[in-house]
């Protein structure tokens, strides 16, 4: 699994790449909680390079929602495969945390305050 962030404009861009399972939940987790800011307006996480998520993976997707909800900080996903989208999808998450297919369209749930410094308008 890997993480890599970027931030623009109160916006956390979060790329996550590879497998989130029991091994390594809690390095994923640690990864957003460090890249995470209080003013943070925003979280969008590309998962497009996602290649496997279990049980424990949704957990701590759960559990990160729950922590920056509690901040007031937004939170989407986006870019999901077929196999990862069904994952969210069977297991009722994607009602939880709002899911996208492109990246735009998750940056489009922003508050409009964001979206243009999002986007590089």
């Amino acid at each position: 699994m890997d993480v890599a962030t970027q931030r623009q404009d109160g916006i956390l861009l979060v790329e996550v790449s590879g497998r989130i399972d029991h091994s390594n939940e809690a390095a994923f987790d640690s990864a957003i909680s460090a890249a995470s800011e209080a003013d943070d307006g925003a979280v969008v996480m590309d998962l497009g390079k996602l290649s496997y998520i279990n049980t424990a993976g949704l957990r701590t997707f759960l559990k990160v929602a729950k922590r920056l909800r509690g901040g007031a900080t937004k939170m989407a996903l986006c870019s999901m495969s077929d196999e990862v989208r069904r994952v969210f999808a069977i297991t009722g998450f994607d009602t939880i945390i709002p899911v996208y297919p492109p990246r735009a369209e998750a940056l489009a749930y922003l508050p409009p305050e964001r979206r243009d410094c999002a986007r590089g308008d």
